[in-house]
């Protein structure tokens, strides 16, 4: 697989998100192999933990506590209100916790530091605040549905501390005594104050009640008003019958007033009629009238008897209507008189109610000053029964907080604590440890895995290779060849399937294999990798381009021979005589032979163009050892007229960001970049966690080749003889 220079490199930046999300999700399997690779600072770590722990309880004094306990029970009621007198001092939860921050005011810790004589105590004398400093030491616990705290004081000495929790406890108690004398007797100032105000308003206000009642000249005005009122209703009953009587003789007087007018005589009014002497009269009347029919039937009308008959009905007849006109002018005279006694009795019945509403409003004000004077009366006489009281609780000596338990001298020390030390020293430890080892491993940016490189580098991934234990350049160089069973010869032609199984591996011809960094195992990759090639039946070149630090001639012991450089300085020197064979078949080397002095221009020169287009025609494979990238720019001008590139970094050795770096180089440079080979991971010590499952797999197929102990007696098989044209195109 190949990249375009259409595929830039910030693209591949612009997946980095993605890609690390991808790798973030790690799990505790990969956390246990950071673990396993840092076991080492794991283990200090934890171990310097413990060790802090053990010194820190062989240096730490030793604490002693010690403990009082106390109960504290509500106050009496001592207290003044305006609104109903009493207050409830001490009822809630508000007045303990109030009490349980008493405890520790800074004012009777003074005291307590003054008792104790705590600013030359050895614990506390170094501190500038003895009493903040006495204050860490002390804690205040209430024992929950009681009222009851411990006051607990921790100290170095067992004895100092029962001595200080002691004395803070008498030290509180006199201090709450002290108080409560303090606010009984602030209260009782204030309160006798009050009364003596207010008996000269009381005073003030019983003359105002007086002068008013003297002003108003009502002898009472508590009982007055049923007086008044009774007689104001016995006027109103008077008036409506007179009132009555009055309007009845009014109608009578008009009735006979009708009656005259129409020409009928007083005598038949019925009131006139019914008069006695008028009714006698009639009577009489009557009775003539009768003796005058009679004699009128025996004698004629001028018969003495007849006229004088006639002349006593006449006087009769005027004597009835003397009487009727008298009764007349007395039935006027009646309805007069009503009507003047109406008038009369209205004008008592207006006096009597003038009369109440004057007396309403003035009880309207004697009542206004007469609650005045009361409440003043009821307050003053308040004030002097609470006086009498507060006397009463100012000479009790009682007191409501008294010690239960006293304070003993410890035996044990409450600190340290060996289990509980120990315990957070291991945990504390651990997780110090753990921490650690989790903090340097986000710090550590390293290229590790194939993850690493498809996530961060953005490239394929061709395979791993092992450490090759050896210090000889032969041994590595020659690891394909000459252990082709070994782990590391597996690896080699893994990357080799690879790179051959690529998008273009059948046009790859000619790669370069590089670096971002030395030292990276560039040259040791691109000698077995050429020598795996070769072993394919391939014609395979092997040229080292490192014109600046050469070791391929090194790795195959070759000497005293003109090379690359030689070959392009030109002096007539052609490419047969700088290729140089070897002990593996199918394998020839181009070594550098001796160190240009520039050998920049000599790579960019149109001889190494020409070198390699002679090389490609020849052989079958040409694989070229190029510089770091990072180094020089000769891996960039050799790499450009190749067909690709792989690039090596080894493992755990090169950042994350650098290697991005070389590879935004290459890109921009135009390279193909086939992909990335991982370098000198040690399988069997140090790399074990992460790749065990590859080392194992290659023991289990290693072991193939030794089940029989017989093959070893077998001579070894022919060299391998090239495959025909077609059978190489299925196998690039």
């Amino acid at each position: 697989m190949h990249y375009s220079s259409e595929n830039s490199y910030p693209e591949a930046v612009e997946g980095y998100a993605g890609g690390a999300t991808a790798g973030s999700n790690l799990n505790l399997r990969h956390y246990w192999y950071v673990l396993l690779e840092r076991r080492w600072l794991v283990i200090c770590a934890y171990l310097a933990v413990l060790t802090l722990a053990g010194v820190y309880l062989y240096t730490a004094p030793k604490i002693f506590r010690a403990t009082v306990r106390l109960q504290i029970d509500p106050e009496s009621e001592t207290s003044m209100n305006l609104r109903d007198g009493v207050v409830r001092v001490g009822a809630g939860t508000d007045y303990l916790q109030t009490q349980y921050k008493n405890l520790l005011s800074r004012s009777l810790l003074m005291t307590v530091v003054r008792k104790e004589r705590l600013d030359a105590d050895p614990r506390y004398s170094k501190d500038r605040d003895v009493v903040r400093a006495l204050s860490t030491d002390m804690t205040v616990s209430p024992i929950r549905m009681t009222r009851l705290v411990d006051v607990s004081v921790e100290h170095t000495s067992p004895g100092k501390a029962a001595s200080i929790a002691n004395t803070l406890a008498t030290e509180f108690i006199d201090w709450m005594a002290g108080q409560r004398q303090e606010r009984t007797a602030q209260m009782l100032f204030f309160l006798r104050n009050q009364a003596a105000g207010l008996e000269g308003e009381v005073t003030k206000a019983e003359e105002d009640l007086h002068n008013y009642r003297m002003r108003t000249k009502y002898v009472s005005l508590e009982k007055g008003d049923s007086i008044i009122a009774e007689a104001l209703s016995q006027s109103q009953a008077a008036y409506v019958q007179i009132r009555a009587s009055a309007q009845a003789a009014q109608t009578n007087v008009a009735m006979l007033d009708r009656h005259m007018a129409e020409g009928l005589p007083l005598e038949t009014f019925p009131l006139i009629s019914a008069d006695p002497q008028i009714r006698s009269l009639q009577n009489q009347l009557v009775t003539q009238e009768n003796t005058l029919g009679g004699l009128l039937t025996k004698y004629r009308d001028k018969y003495p008897a007849v006229i004088q008959a006639r002349s006593q009905i006449e006087e009769t007849q005027k004597a009835i209507e003397r009487a009727a006109q008298q009764v007349a002018a007395v039935i006027r005279s009646e309805a007069n008189l009503a009507r003047a006694r109406e008038q009369s009795q209205g004008k008592i019945v207006e006096d009597w109610e003038q009369r109440l509403f004057d007396w309403n409003k003035a009880k309207m004000e004697y009542d206004v000053l007469s609650r005045k004077a009361e409440t003043k009366k009821a307050l003053y006489n308040a004030i002097l029964a609470k006086v009498s009281e507060i006397d009463v609780v100012q000479k009790e000596k009682v007191n409501n907080i008294r010690v239960v338990d006293p304070a003993t001298t410890p035996v044990a020390p409450v600190k340290p604590s060996l289990p509980i030390t120990i315990a957070l020293g291991a945990v504390g430890g651990l997780a110090v440890a753990l921490g650690l080892a989790l903090f340097v491993n986000f710090l550590d940016d390293s290229i590790k895995s194939q993850d690493d490189v498809e996530t961060y580098l953005r490239l394929p991934f061709l395979g791993y290779i092992p450490n090759i234990k050896s210090n000889s350049l032969t041994e590595r160089y020659q690891h394909g060849h000459l252990h082709p069973q070994s782990n590391a010869a597996e690896s080699f032609r893994t990357v080799r399937a690879a790179i051959t199984l690529g998008g273009r591996g059948d046009k790859l011809r000619v790669m370069t294999v590089t670096s971002s960094v030395p030292a990276e195992g560039k040259s040791t990759v691109a000698s077995n990798l050429a020598i795996v090639v070769a072993q394919t039946g391939l014609r395979t070149l092997l040229v080292d381009a490192d014109l600046r630090r050469p070791s391929v001639h090194q790795g195959f012991q070759i000497r005293g021979v003109q090379g690359l450089a030689a070959y392009l300085a030109g002096n007539g020197v052609t490419l047969d005589e700088v290729v140089q064979t070897t002990d593996v078949p199918n394998l020839e080397v181009v070594c550098c032979g001796s160190t240009p002095s520039q050998p920049s221009e000599l790579l960019s020169s149109p001889r190494m163009q020409e070198f390699v287009r002679e090389a490609a025609r020849r052989y079958d494979r040409v694989v070229i050892d190029c510089p770091p990238v990072s180094a020089v720019s000769d891996p960039l001008i050799v790499s450009s007229l190749a067909e690709g590139t792989v690039l090596v970094t080894k493992f755990n050795k090169v950042r994350r960001d650098l290697a991005r770096k070389t590879v935004q180089r290459m890109i921009d440079a135009g390279l193909q970049i086939c992909g990335v080979v991982l370098n000198d991971i040690d399988f069997e010590g140090r790399d074990a966690y992460y790749y065990s499952y590859y080392y194992y797999q290659n023991r289990y197929y290693k072991g193939y080749y030794h089940r029989r102990p017989e093959a070893a007696t077998e001579p070894p098989p022919p060299p391998p003889v090239p495959p025909p044209a077609k059978e190489r195109e299925l196998v690039s």
